[in-house]
């Protein structure tokens, strides 16, 4: 161990890192009044000796990353000069023989408190284990004793991310993934606004590369646009600022990478469609002047904050002027400045051509506030309690955390702390303590999507905080959400009705479309199949023509009508082979004769199922889709076929938007009449908790309790959970209620669920 007493003091540093720590010194000295650059100075040397054998992955000099995080800091956060030494020395008892009691005789108290905080915070991993939920509660306490721990620790994360290249992909990765879901957050929530979209952004580009180069290139090719129009739209902004006595700052930018990611995944939008990416910033002078020196402190802040809203609203009224602003969009965080601190006043405008820009407008300590934080904040307060008075909002929520403790333990409190960083997204967790950030209103199967694609593809159900929950049920922070999966699972085009991320919009779409293709695959196969039989042989050109012949649109619709089971591929090429008048398609006015001919038929309890047109008959052929499976209660429509058969399908029906929007000519109005003593099959799915005896349970309730025929069951176990189908016969909608609604109550059952498979049954 390194005691002060051994500490050589003849050993030369090498020019360039003297320069570099000349160069950081020069920075504190804008930065801070009145640095002790002396004890810098020893902070260095001890830092350069103790790492003097080490280098980064990079190949660096070790001591190179200490002398960065102090720059970052004192760029970013300038608190103090105790602070810049102990991001000098924030790695010298974790990585050197350098012990805690040397720095405290070297330092002082104070130096030695913060490097021990940074040392016991080295690795926090957002995780609910028991272990790192540890972790995170020393990170809280280390913030609680003093604030600069965990701005330093910004720092060092800051230059960590900037230099990451040097490490493998799994630890970049890992990094990036903590850096997003804990420290970027927790920058916001300190007000460190430059800090938090920096690391949000270097996170994206190693998270979702892909995403972000988009993004990055995009903006790179309209950067001389953007630029050349915030130019015609400032110019006069800035003239009529003039003209009415303002003392300000006007400055143009675009938004960052990961807000436009955001905008992007919460509309559903490519980078295209994402209009508001333009903002102008508009900082006035402090309005402080004519305060009355003397003034009591509580007198003269009030005096201030007055007189900088009426500066802002005033800057407003010129803004509004010019540009049509629009309402809605109307953000006063004046009044009720955000949680960090956090005030400006925020409008969009259309600008010139139509374009919408932001406006931000802010007095120049709002500025500094808005960058700094917690850190000018500081700044801004008097007196010699300053440094404790200004950081005060931003500790009462760490302290209430600290001082309520819950019985639950250490991973409750680490869902409090997430629950208190994070608001204007939803965060919610997987059982292993994986944090997934969703936008408001998201549901299950956008955090299974989230979690990783298959897991979407084959989301059965989903548990919230242990509790099975709907599918569409809307996710709130904290939440811990199992996703339940199964192989048989496939995704249902509803849900895009529900789901609210980009990603599982697309991903859901994506395996529609290649569902479709398949589909297409099987109808042509079985088109070829029967051709080859019927000694029908067609080139590509002549399947168009056989498409226009049955009135297809083109013969990858025929393929694929064939392919869902809307026709017969056999009873098409019959169609082909013997087109007469009788076995054509009902033409729509021939069909309205078939109709009529049908109204003089009989209605009875012994009469026919079904109504079209509002009339009962029993001389057309009609058949129960089976890609639905409709029974008598359920919302349906007809649909004639090729061959003049109707098609009995339920309005929910997966085929049915195609057949409705595309061939509403060959659709009929259906419904229930009184039915013959016909049972139709329905089919069930069960999801619950595995436990023996389950299966006879419900079997007893469906066949002995309910007098219900069962036509088959099956039921897989994997882990604990169960999924069960089951085939039944029931004589209509409400049987099948009463079925499902007594089935939800068999113990260890929290799902059941009818199934679009199945047809009419004879009993």
């Amino acid at each position: 161990m390194i005691h002060a007493s051994v500490l050589p003091s003849d050993f030369v540093i090498e020019p360039d890192l003297e320069a570099r720590f000349e160069a950081l010194l020069e920075v504190c000295r804008r930065n801070l009044p009145a640095p002790d650059e002396e004890m810098l100075r020893r902070a260095f040397r001890l830092a350069y000796w103790a790492h003097r054998e080490m280098t980064r992955a990079s190949g660096e000099p070790y001591v190179t990353h200490p002398l960065e995080v102090a720059r970052v800091y004192v760029e970013e956060t300038p608190f103090d000069d105790v602070s810049v030494a102990a991001a000098l020395l924030h790695d010298v008892i974790e990585d050197t023989d350098v012990t805690l009691g040397f720095l405290r005789e070297s330092f002082g108290d104070t130096l030695a408190m913060l490097v021990d905080g940074l040392t016991k915070i080295r690795s926090v991993a957002p995780s609910r284990e028991v272990g790192q939920a540890e972790n995170v509660r020393k990170l809280m306490l280390s913030m609680a004793s003093d604030i600069r721990v965990i701005l330093v620790k910004f720092a060092d994360r800051l230059h960590n991310m900037r230099t990451i290249s040097a490490l493998s992909e799994p630890k970049q990765k890992k990094i990036a993934a903590e850096t997003l879901e804990l420290f970027a957050p927790l920058a916001h929530r300190f007000g460190l606004a430059r800090v938090k979209s920096e690391l949000e952004d270097r996170s994206l580009a190693i998270l979702d590369p892909e995403a972000y180069g988009e993004i990055e290139a995009g903006l790179k090719a309209s950067q001389a646009e953007r630029e050349a129009y915030l130019a015609r739209f400032v110019e006069p902004l800035k003239a009529t600022l003039d003209a009415a006595g303002f003392a300000y700052k006007v400055s143009g930018r675009s938004k960052t990478i990961t807000s436009i990611y955001r905008k992007m995944e919460g509309k559903h939008k490519g980078l295209e469609d994402i209009h508001d990416v333009l903002a102008v910033r508009v900082v006035l002078a402090d309005p402080y002047a004519e305060i009355p020196e003397g003034t009591d402190g509580k007198r003269a802040a009030a005096i201030r904050e007055a007189r900088e809203k009426e500066e802002c609203w005033r800057a407003y009224s010129v803004v509004s002027s010019l540009y049509k602003p629009l309402p809605d969009r109307l953000h006063d965080y004046l009044a009720v400045p955000k949680g960090n601190g956090y005030q400006s006043l925020h409008t969009t405008v259309i600008g010139l051509d139509g374009r919408r820009v932001e406006v931000q407008i802010r007095t120049q300590r709002m500025h500094e506030v808005a960058e700094r934080g917690v850190a000018a904040h500081w700044k801004y307060k008097e007196g010699p309690a300053r440094s404790n008075a200004g950081v005060e909002q931003y500790l009462d929520w760490v302290r209430e955390l600290l001082e309520s403790p819950r019985p639950e333990g250490a991973t409750e409190f680490v869902r409090d702390f997430r629950l208190n960083l994070y608001t204007s997204e939803i965060y919610c967790f997987t059982p292993k303590g994986r944090v997934i950030t969703l936008p408001t209103g998201a549901t299950p199967v956008d955090f299974a999507f989230m979690v990783h694609t298959e897991v979407g593809f084959h989301c059965l159900g989903a548990k919230v905080n242990g509790r099975i929950v709907p599918l569409s049920h809307r996710l709130t922070s904290g939440d811990q959400v199992e996703i339940i999966t199964s192989k048989k699972q496939t995704p249902n085009p509803d849900w895009t009705k529900f789901v609210v991320t980009h990603k599982a919009q697309s991903r859901i779409r994506s395996w529609a479309n290649e569902k479709r293709r398949k589909t297409i695959e099987t109808g042509r196969e079985l088109w070829e199949k029967r051709a080859k039989k019927a000694d029908l042989n067609a080139d590509e050109q002549e399947l168009r023509k056989i498409a226009a012949r049955l009135r297809f649109t083109s013969p990858q619709d025929m393929f694929y009508e064939i392919g869902a089971g809307l026709h017969d591929a056999a009873e098409l090429i019959a169609l082909l082979k013997n087109p007469k008048p009788s076995e054509a398609e009902p033409t729509p006015s021939s069909l309205q004769d078939q109709f009529a001919s049908f109204l003089s038929a009989p209605q009875g309890t012994d009469g026919p199922a079904l109504m079209i047109e509002g009339e009962t008959h029993a001389g057309i052929t009609t058949e129960y889709a089976p890609c639905c499976t409709p029974i008598p209660g359920d919302d349906i429509f007809g649909y004639v076929s090729k061959t003049g058969v109707i098609k009995i399908h339920r309005t929910t029906c997966r085929n049915a938007l195609d057949l409705l929007m595309n061939h509403s000519d060959r659709t009929v109005s259906v419904a229930w009449s009184r039915h013959k003593d016909v049972s139709f099959a329905a089919t069930l799915r069960l999801m619950g908790e595995d436990r023996v005896g389950i299966v006879s349970d419900i079997t007893t309730v469906i066949s002995k309790n309910l007098k219900t025929n069962i036509r088959s069951i099956t039921v897989d176990s994997d882990d604990g959970v169960f999924e069960g189908r089951i085939a039944l016969f029931v004589a209509d909608l409400e049987h099948l209620r009463r079925v499902m609604e007594r089935l939800r109550r068999v113990e260890g059952i929290h799902g059941v669920y009818r199934l679009e498979e199945g047809g009419p049954g004879s009993e």
